[in-house]
């Protein structure tokens, strides 16, 4: 899991990066979810939060910036 506050100090272009990964490895728990191959259920929910969390910092630092 990641924690606010290590996303808090990473730079907008950092987070975005990240975001991407946790996209792609969503994907890909959602196919071998389909599959029936997933060791660990949960790992698809915790990802999604994850990119949430990403989500909602880099609004912050848009609006911490002045842009809307």
């Amino acid at each position: 899991m990641i924690k606010p506050n290590e996303l808090r100090n990473m730079t907008p272009d950092e987070i975005r990066q990240k975001r991407e990964g946790l996209k792609k490895e969503l994907f890909n728990l959602r196919t071998e979810a389909k599959h029936g191959r997933v060791e660990k259920p949960h790992k698809v929910s915790d990802v999604r939060k994850n990119i949430a969390r990403c989500e909602t910092v880099l609004k912050e630092k848009e609006l911490a910036n002045g842009r809307t």
